[in-house]
């Protein structure tokens, strides 16, 4: 986010920026990351306070916070118990250029004016002031119930996947696993007796291993989508890409060499971490035969054994149908066999259009410039069932 001197003029003219720093657990340093960019900004001369800071008895994060004003919290009484929450409508009178805001997902005590702090940060954006918050990977909506597989626990805290996709910018603080588990056995994550219950459940390794996979694949997902969101709208949009996760299309015809392209192709998806689709192009002067038919619903067979998403489409133009749905479905990498440069969807190239097209690798590198191709050896041989 950029700031000026002019932006305290019009800040109630406009709604304010959200910027979240997401982690895959406690500890990473996602709220020292925040106080870090406050504290900086501050000295850029930028108006800037706390909403909500927890600290968690953690000294270093207690530490980055000195010199920023806290807004005071307000006090809310549960059955006869004193509870505190941020007060919203004091950060709104108080209205900064920014505010920081700890623990995004975080539900208010009842009696608060909204369930949840999520929605107070929607109010404080509504006035016009900036918002850094915080959150972790587990909280996010649609994750839940893989995280929970994952883990083995049920996240209760959570918050809309729109409230991410919303934000201005989406910030992921990243340490490996072993750094995190060093700083929980240290003391600097949790109080001493929760270290080894850490240990033995959410913060084992493999389990951060998969959230930090997932906190950076959900970024990433906002970043291309961004992306693809701002070429639509360039009108200077020159057809390149900004794929950030690889798309791998493997291209499959009658002859029986598809089932091994297939494969080749899942491996190669397997490696990229990729998502897999299977294309054939249908000739719309040629009829399939009983057994090449039986071969093609195979080969969807196996496209969905492999998790892959089967696609078909009736064209002439073989190269341009493959070009379209790359260009469509975003693909990174393309599969195709040695044999298909003649035959594709069981029409036969005549020498004349291989002189006048070039072969299908050829015209796919022609029309294809951001994209891999694969060319995988092969026999031609007649088409026959996959059971045979």
């Amino acid at each position: 986010m950029i700031y000026s001197s002019e932006m305290s003029s019009d800040r109630n003219r406009r709604r304010g920026k959200h910027k979240i720093f997401i982690g895959m657990s406690p500890g990473v340093g996602k709220t020292y990351r925040m106080l870090e960019e406050g504290k900086r900004l501050k000295e850029e001369g930028i108006d800037v306070v706390i909403g909500l800071l927890e600290t968690h008895g953690r000294e270093e994060t207690a530490q980055q916070a000195v010199g920023l004003e806290i807004v005071p919290r307000q006090t809310i009484i549960v059955s006869g118990i004193a509870l505190t929450e941020m007060d919203t409508d004091a950060v709104v009178a108080r209205h900064p250029q920014l505010t920081l805001i700890d623990e995004l997902a975080h539900t208010n005590v009842p009696g608060s004016q909204r369930e949840k702090r999520y929605q107070d940060v929607e109010y404080i954006l509504s006035n016009g002031i900036d918002v850094y918050s915080t959150v972790n990977i587990q909280h996010i909506e649609s994750l839940n119930d893989l995280v929970a597989r994952i883990t083995g626990i049920v996240v209760r805290e959570r918050i809309p996947d729109r409230i991410l996709e919303a934000a201005d910018e989406v910030v992921v603080v990243d340490v490996t696993p072993e750094t995190l588990q060093e700083r929980l056995t240290e003391g600097k994550i949790y109080a001493p007796q929760k270290i080894d219950q850490a240990l033995q459940h959410f913060f084992q390794r493999r389990n951060l291993i998969a959230l930090r996979e997932l906190a950076l694949r959900e970024v990433a997902d906002n970043i291309e989508e961004e992306a693809i969101e701002q070429e639509a709208n360039d009108t200077n949009y020159g057809g390149k890409y900004c794929n950030i996760h690889e798309r791998v299309l493997v291209c499959v015809s009658t002859y029986p060499n598809s089932v091994q392209l297939i494969r080749r192709g899942a491996r190669i998806a397997s490696y990229m971490n990729a998502r897999l689709y299977i294309l054939f192009v249908d000739n719309p002067d040629r009829f399939l035969t009983r057994e090449e038919s039986l071969h093609i619903h195979n080969c969807e067979k196996l496209c969905q054994e492999f998790g892959g998403e089967f696609l078909r489409v009736t064209s002439y133009d073989i190269g341009g149908a493959i070009a379209k749905v790359a260009k469509e479905y975003r693909i990174t990498q393309i599969v195709i066999g040695e044999s298909q440069r003649a035959s594709f969807g069981g029409a036969l190239l005549t020498r004349w259009k291989l002189l006048l097209r070039g072969s299908l690798t050829q015209q796919l590198v022609r029309l294809l410039k951001n994209i891999d191709i694969h060319i995988i050896a092969s026999d031609k041989q007649p088409a026959r069932s996959l059971d045979s």
